[in-house]
């Protein structure tokens, strides 16, 4: 087993290494002056058991790319099987046609990944389950939910509702209130436009109650802070939030900032921002661990169904 990184997250790729008491793979990985990527692998890997760490973050075309070439040199190096473990699956949202005349990105994705010379997919959270069904590989999609349920037990709150933020993520807020063994509300909020979220109002009782707005990302967090302002008008009594990749973009630390989520916990799939940490909104969850028990179990060819518990 070796175990190389791209250049998305290389914090969370250390980590996952440090548990495995192993080291990163020697590679080297830059750019021509053009911004052409420039690749090469700088160790014996033929016959090896490959895995690849990269996520999809902010500059998702450029990352995935990297990805790509990285895969092309391994299986042109004769690896004995490549994994790509891909904490955060960029383009995950476009799984399927909302519109006429518009494309299936994800699945494109997934066509990619397979013939750059993906043997198998390692995931965290894919934002719709059915991803899985793009790839004709074996895809293992790991759950955040334990180590953010974890932690919100350990905060010892009592009167916890789970709310969905829409009706999209109410089979995932479902399973996360099972179990944390607290009451599920949903909001119903409307979409008229990408990245542009509206809310109706809020399904459940959430009056004096402690409320977890629970989904698997937040992006411009436009639909975190409008769904805070509604539990507030409902009566809600303090409202946390937990999301496991934090994209982050555009306005979304000060719409945080400015809202009444007291905390929001995300995981380490993508880096936080400088201005995310300098808010002091976030917490930050480690999610190392659980690759790392994964790629190893994947490797010695024992059963990876534990860690969906």
């Amino acid at each position: 087993m070796k175990i190389f990184s791209g250049s998305s997250n290389p914090a969370l790729a250390q980590e996952i290494v440090d548990y495995l008491k192993t080291d990163l793979g020697r590679c080297v990985l830059k750019r021509f002056s053009d911004g052409e990527i420039r690749f090469y692998i700088d160790e014996n890997v033929r016959g090896e058991d490959i895995f690849i760490i990269q996520s999809g973050c902010r500059d998702a075309n450029s990352l995935l790319m990297e990805l790509f070439i990285m895969m092309d040199a391994f299986k042109r190096a004769s690896a004995g099987r490549i994994t790509a473990v891909i904490p955060y699956f960029a383009y995950a949202r476009q799984d399927w046609k909302d519109k006429p005349r518009v494309p299936i990105s994800a699945r494109l994705v997934a066509d990619l990944i397979e013939t750059a010379g993906a043997d198998r997919v390692l995931a965290m959270d894919l934002h719709s389950p059915q991803i899985q069904g793009f790839f004709g590989i074996p895809v293992d999609n790991l759950m955040a939910a334990p180590v953010l349920a974890n932690h919100i037990k350990a905060l010892r709150l009592d009167d916890v509702t789970v709310v969905s933020p829409d009706a999209g993520g109410v089979g995932r807020a479902r399973v996360f209130a099972k179990r944390l063994d607290a009451k599920l509300a949903i909001i119903d909020k409307r979409r008229p436009a990408p990245n542009v979220a509206e809310v109706l109002h809020v399904i459940g009782d959430v009056a004096g109650r402690n409320v977890v707005l629970y989904d698997d990302m937040v992006d411009t967090a436009g639909t975190l802070t409008l769904g805070a302002e509604a539990l507030v008008k409902e009566g809600a009594k303090r409202i946390f939030a937990a999301c496991t990749h934090p994209v982050l973009s555009g306005p979304a630390v000060e719409r945080v900032a400015g809202s009444s989520l007291e905390r929001v916990l995300v995981t380490n799939t993508i880096p936080l921002s400088d201005e995310a940490v300098a808010s002091g909104r976030f917490t930050v969850l480690s999610v190392a661990e659980l690759f790392g028990e994964a790629i190893r179990r994947i490797s010695e060819g024992s059963s990876v169904s534990s860690l969906f518990a």
